[in-house]
């Protein structure tokens, strides 16, 4: 087979390509596990860990709270799911500084799109507060380390509580009769959209209940929202999300048209303040008025 001139010089450029490429992926492989780590325990889904660390302890929490620190003397509470985890060094190792561990993880959520909020020394130990805003969720990490050996990740995926518990139906007309109205929470919809998620199916049928407990009892549908967005839309929206309501009511439980009018406030009958993220929960709702 005739060979080219060239082809030597292309094959020893193949070849170191791909010793680099080796090479480069050793330190990841070693930053992704260790046979030290705790059992069942796994790095933040956001990063890797610095070289040579082992998990220590692991906690991961479905719905909790952390505050960051923003600025000296003020905290943000967010809540959402949590991870906290700590890293020890293996022995032998030549311990990184504080500021070399805040500053790697500031660099690596850098590269996703992430920012540095707040950084501050306390103690000896350097902290960094950071925020990740990736495919609609809202990540926010605390880092802390100093030259002992250990350092700690703190990371919080915002996210509202899902409402597991939900008022029966005795509770549901008890409210109607004493005070004219009542709040259902547990009844869910996307942001921005008025299509009922299946985790509503639970207080559907508690409203389902209580209608048919009492064949003359009718009801105003109220969808409300918060004060996010335009009014115009806030209020059709409202009146998008009760009409889906009645609309499931009637057509998946047989419950009357005639006993049900969707109406929509939008953001006019707020509950709470909209100034925080429970308050807008809160007014995000839907109510059962009695006609």
């Amino acid at each position: 087979m005739k060979t080219t001139q060239g082809e030597p010089m292309r094959h020893c450029i193949l070849t170191i390509l791909i010793v680099i490429l080796c090479l480069i992926q050793v330190p990841f492989a070693f930053a992704a596990s260790d046979p030290n780590d705790s059992p069942g325990s796994k790095d933040p889904d956001l990063f890797s860990r610095m070289p040579g660390f082992h998990i220590y302890s692991y906690e991961a929490l479905e719905f909790d709270r952390h505050e960051f620190q923003v600025e000296p003397g003020k905290m943000e509470k967010v809540e959402g799911y949590h991870t906290v985890v700590v890293y020890y060094a293996n022995e032998g190792m030549d311990h990184p500084s504080g500021l070399q561990i805040t500053r790697n993880y500031v660099n690596a959520a850098k590269a996703v799109g992430g920012e540095e909020i707040y950084a501050f020394e306390d103690g000896g130990t350097e902290y960094s507060i950071i925020r990740v805003i990736k495919e609609d969720k809202e990540i926010w990490v605390e880092v802390s380390g100093a030259n002992n050996g250990m350092y700690n990740v703190q990371m919080v995926e915002k996210q509202l509580m899902k409402q597991d518990v939900v008022a029966n139906a005795d509770a549901l007309s008890g409210s109607i009769k004493e005070t004219g109205r009542v709040a259902v929470y547990g009844i869910y919809f996307d942001t921005g959209k008025a299509d009922l998620k299946p985790a509503s199916d639970p207080a559907l049928a508690e409203i389902v209940k209580m209608l048919k407990a009492d064949a003359n009892l009718k009801v105003y549908v109220v969808g409300h929202t918060d004060n996010v967005g335009q009014f115009a839309n806030n209020v059709k929206l409202s009146q998008d999300r009760a009409a889906s309501v009645v609309n499931a009511l009637v057509g998946k439980h047989g419950i009357a048209a005639a006993r049900l009018s969707p109406f929509g406030a939008g953001p006019t009958s707020p509950v709470a303040s909209n100034k925080t993220d429970e308050g807008k929960a809160k007014n995000r709702r839907v109510e059962l008025v009695g006609q």
